[in-house]
């Protein structure tokens, strides 16, 4: 049996395989960031996973496995490595493409990139607002989930907005919203 229901677009849904449910988050994301992601997946499957696999045949053949350091840590490193196999196998089947032709400028949202200035300092700031897997701050890409993207989406520009930080409440005045 396998049957798929989404419960709310753009966050999780409920797949039921074998009579097991299994809940898994729907990621957007650009065409760039799917393409990195199979990247490093396509890296960790045909050049790491065979290399994990050698340093664990090499360990074997040292002898006794219940004391055999080199072995167990081969064994551990494997299983993260699979772990994280899984994880991007997951996130690829699960995302979904984010037209970048529809993106609007009248208001903050997603990949647009938006000029603010701190209310505050006057400090002059433009970030490109993205999905979390493709978020790089150094770059100028925040990710969607932060707390001034939060703050920022829907707004248009020269709208104030106050958004709360760990660090308290910061202002910030939009300037500009591009693509």
């Amino acid at each position: 049996m396998h049957s798929q229901r989404v419960l709310k677009p753009g966050f999780f849904f409920v797949l039921l395989v074998s009579g097991e449910l299994i809940m898994s988050k729907i990621s957007f994301m650009t065409q760039e960031g799917l393409d990195k992601i199979k990247k490093e997946l396509d890296q960790l499957v045909s050049v790491e996973r065979p290399a994990i696999s050698a340093q664990i045949a090499d360990a074997r053949d040292k002898g006794d496995l219940s004391e055999n350091a080199e072995y167990h840590a081969a064994k551990e490193a494997q299983g993260m490595l699979e772990f994280r196999i899984a994880k991007l196998q997951d996130l690829i089947v699960n995302s979904r493409l984010i037209d970048e032709s529809q993106i609007d400028t009248s208001k903050v949202q997603i990949l647009n990139r938006v000029k603010i200035k701190n209310t505050s300092n006057n400090a002059v700031m433009e970030y490109h607002i993205v999905p979390e897997s493709e978020a790089d701050l150094k770059a100028g890409k925040m990710s969607i989930n932060t707390p001034i993207a939060q703050g920022l989406l829907g707004k248009k520009v020269g709208d104030l907005v106050s958004v709360k930080v760990p660090s308290g409440e910061v202002g910030f005045e939009i300037l500009g919203i591009s693509v």
